[in-house]
């Protein structure tokens, strides 16, 4: 591992036993049509199966666990599209704190009922709404942090939620072996940053792969300048994916270990979405699709190698679902 980077395997390691008998160990499933489309080994990391539904489960209760005695009391807040939110709503239910968390007036109707319902019976926990478009959620999470006295828990740029997140790649390895390639979804790089860490150090020669929406290919564009690039709000409608920059600490890690970052199309998203409801009966919301659009649709051309393919999570609203599908 280079020197200077956020975290190391090591903390990994420690979050997955903090982990341990909390976090879903999520199932790794495969795919014969998949592999004969592909000519690869594909083992499918389900997230989707994860406490509430997605992978931020697993940063945000490693975090949340280190709280100490006062910072339990004056409880945690967060800011995020929605997987986050309800991790951390449901980490602090679970550690019995409370939780304020800022989300887009925007947000999935189930992502936000699921957050509000994890919520439920926590005194002196909220959600509060604000405009993705024109308000900047990180400065109303600072402020609010600052006003009420609780902790806040960026939804990546956080060494703790970056280990924890790392804990879904060790899982993997040790279930089906070592890797020659490892594909993951990329929002502000939390994921792929603590992915990256567990992979190179329990498969070394791994190649990873980072995968964003066209339309908001902000850390693709940072690994091409050197240096993290802030985008507009991407039109996409993989939503936990549409942030605007990069992490200060997810991005070094992303330089030192990730091989390159490729972008799908919306359209490729959805193709995705329908491979998995027909034909290995899951429900994956478009952001859990980004790793795997970029493998099934050629993006990647990864003949004879044994792929690792995070979905993150299976988040998404059913009436929103079935639309995408019928078009």
């Amino acid at each position: 591992m280079r020197p200077n980077l956020a975290i190391d395997f090591p903390d990994v390691a420690a979050a997955a036993g903090r982990l341990a008998g909390v976090a879903h160990r999520t199932p790794v499933r495969t795919s014969r049509t998949a592999d004969e489309r592909c000519g690869a080994r594909l083992f499918f990391k389900c997230e989707n199966f994860q406490r509430m539904g997605a992978f931020k489960f697993r940063g945000a209760y490693n975090a949340l666990a280190r709280f100490d005695p006062e910072q339990r009391r004056r409880g945690v807040i967060a800011f995020s599209s929605g997987n986050h939110a309800q991790a951390v709503a449901l980490s602090a239910r679970l550690l019995g704190m409370p939780s304020v968390i800022v989300m887009p007036g925007d947000a999935p109707a189930a992502k936000l009922a699921a957050t509000r319902g994890y919520q439920q019976g926590q005194a002196g926990s909220e959600v509060v709404l604000y405009d993705r478009w024109r308000e900047d959620r990180e400065a109303i999470g600072r402020r609010l942090a600052e006003e009420r006295g609780m902790t806040l828990i960026p939804p990546y740029d956080h060494a703790d939620v970056m280990a924890g997140q790392g804990t879904l790649a060790l899982e993997l390895i040790e279930e089906v072996g070592a890797l020659d390639d490892l594909v993951v979804c990329v929002g502000g790089g939390g994921l792929i940053s603590g992915c990256a860490v567990a992979a190179v150090a329990r498969s070394p020669g791994v190649r990873i792969w980072g995968v964003e929406p066209e339309a908001g290919n902000d850390t693709q564009q940072s690994l091409a300048r050197g240096e993290i690039v802030h985008i507009d709000t991407p039109q996409t409608i993989a939503d936990g994916a549409q942030t605007q920059h990069s992490g200060r600490l997810t991005f070094p890690v992303i330089q030192a270990l990730v091989h390159a970052v490729v972008t799908v199309s919306d359209a490729q998203l959805v193709d995705c979405m329908r491979f998995f409801a027909e034909r290995m009966k899951m429900v994956v919301e478009p952001t859990g699709c980004l790793a795997a659009a970029a493998v099934l649709a050629g993006v990647l051309d990864l003949r004879g190698r044994r792929v690792g393919i995070v979905l993150s999570g299976g988040n998404v609203d059913l009436p929103r679902f079935s639309q995408l599908l019928a078009a």
